[in-house]
């Protein structure tokens, strides 16, 4: 019995382990090495399936969106006739503005084009250029009007459809009726490029302009102002408040108090709570009871202030937390009153982790959409927001709207504005691990 046995000295029994063969301890450690070998093949295979995934979307949104960065423009010889344009030969900005420059570009397009003579024909030809051109024939003659009265070679936009076409994204095989342009202006187009019209630049348009109807004149501009506006009140208002209530919460606050345990429990799950939640929260108390202006940046800030303050606190607490007890001790221990401790010491060595959290925080406020598509931020805005109470939208809101729309070439900038945004979400996680390393301390 005792040596199957072992008796402990309170008289307790229990089994002595069996000694295991030596063919059998073999057995026993090939399976736990087998089973590693699995785990790492499962992890791998995990890790490699991520960033497939990862390239797959990525090489996605970029193939869909690098064509938007560049943009089709024709050459048309414009006869800038001064009778139209300043007849009174006055150079008066107004009377150059008002003038018929639609006309001067379509008889531009009539003296290319000899042989086409019917008005059918002729209105297609007219779709060759977009309704942005007049403008830009404008602004040129505006800059420089000593070519008044002369032929200038003016550069201007294509239609939409024609820079698509130009860029392979409309197949010329398929059959007329399955595409959105005809053989004659393929004809035309094709013609156009033999002589050197067709050409194309890097659009700047895109970083220039709001928001239009017409694909190839629309821009995010307007949509990274209200951006802009909206993340610096976010940052004036949840930073001080976050990190402030997270060093009261840590520091001075009651470690055994039922109000500072509500408190903790409500942070940590308004951290989790939808943001769609904390929409509906700011339709509710910035529209509808303050009767703050639809659609502006404040509100937008206001709302993403309440969803970005639990992220702040909890980051902040983290890293009050990860300072070792000892250094609260030893500047405690020569004299240092208690916000002498946490301001001089404890602090500068969170600070790294704080700042990261912030960042973070603020980045994930930057790539928000749902709770600003509730307050009225996803209204067509054409001009440029000139301060926090304009009306504006920000950079998800206007990728929301691209997607939503039907034109083919706003697709293209659907993945040119995700481009934008994930180089602003990239350029802040990197400078979150920047400014970590800058001001992390060893100790």
């Amino acid at each position: 019995m005792t040596d199957a046995v072992n008796v402990a000295p309170g008289g307790m029994v229990w089994p002595r382990p069996r000694r295991l063969g030596a063919e059998e301890q073999a057995r026993h450690t090939g399976k736990r090495y087998a089973a590693e070998s699995r785990f790492k093949m499962v992890g791998l295979a995990a890790v490699l399936t991520s960033m497939g995934l990862l390239v797959l979307l990525l090489s996605t949104i970029v193939g869909q969106g690098f064509t938007a960065f560049w943009q089709t423009s024709l050459s048309l010889d414009v006869n800038l006739d001064a009778a139209e344009i300043d007849p009174q030969g006055t150079r008066n900005p107004q009377d150059i503005m008002a003038a018929n420059y639609a006309g001067l570009i379509n008889d531009a397009l009539y003296a290319k084009f000899p042989e086409v003579t019917s008005r059918s024909d002729r209105r297609d030809l007219r779709g060759l250029v977009s309704v942005g051109a007049p403008g830009q024939v404008a602004q040129y003659v505006l800059d420089n009007p000593d070519v008044i009265g002369t032929t200038q070679r003016v550069t201007v936009l294509t239609d939409d459809v024609v820079d698509q076409f130009v860029k392979g994204k409309i197949d010329r095989d398929l059959p007329e009726s399955a595409r959105p342009i005809s053989d004659q202006t393929i004809g035309w187009i094709d013609r156009l490029e033999q002589d050197g019209a067709i050409s194309s630049n890097f659009n700047t348009l895109l970083f220039e302009n709001g928001d239009s109807r017409e694909p190839e004149l629309a821009g995010i501009w307007g949509a990274i102002v209200g951006s802009f506006w909206m993340m610096i009140i976010v940052l004036a208002l949840a930073v001080p408040i976050g990190v402030s209530a997270a060093i009261y919460l840590e520091e001075f606050a009651p470690k055994k108090s039922k109000l500072v345990d509500l408190i903790e429990v409500n942070i940590n799950n308004l951290a989790a709570v939808p943001s769609i939640v904390f929409g509906l929260l700011g339709l509710a108390v910035f529209l509808n009871t303050l009767h703050l202006p639809r659609s502006a940046p404040l509100v937008g800030a206001l709302t993403i202030t309440l969803m970005t303050l639990p992220i702040i606190v909890v980051a902040t607490r983290a890293a009050l937390r990860a300072v070792p007890p000892s250094i609260r001790d030893a500047a405690l221990g020569v004299g240092a009153s208690k916000i002498q401790t946490v301001g001089h010491h404890v602090l500068p060595l969170a600070l790294p982790g704080i700042m990261t959290g912030t960042i973070i925080g603020m980045a994930h406020a930057l790539g928000e959409t749902a709770p600003l598509i509730m307050i009225g931020m996803v209204a067509f805005i054409v001009d440029i927001p000139s301060g926090p109470l304009s009306p504006a939208t920000v950079l998800p809101v206007q990728i929301y709207i691209w997607a939503d729309s039907p034109e083919r070439a706003f697709a293209e900038r659907t993945a040119a504005g995700i481009i934008v945004l994930l180089a602003f979400l990239i350029t802040m996680n990197a400078l979150a691990v920047i400014l970590r390393k800058r001001f992390e301390r060893k100790w």
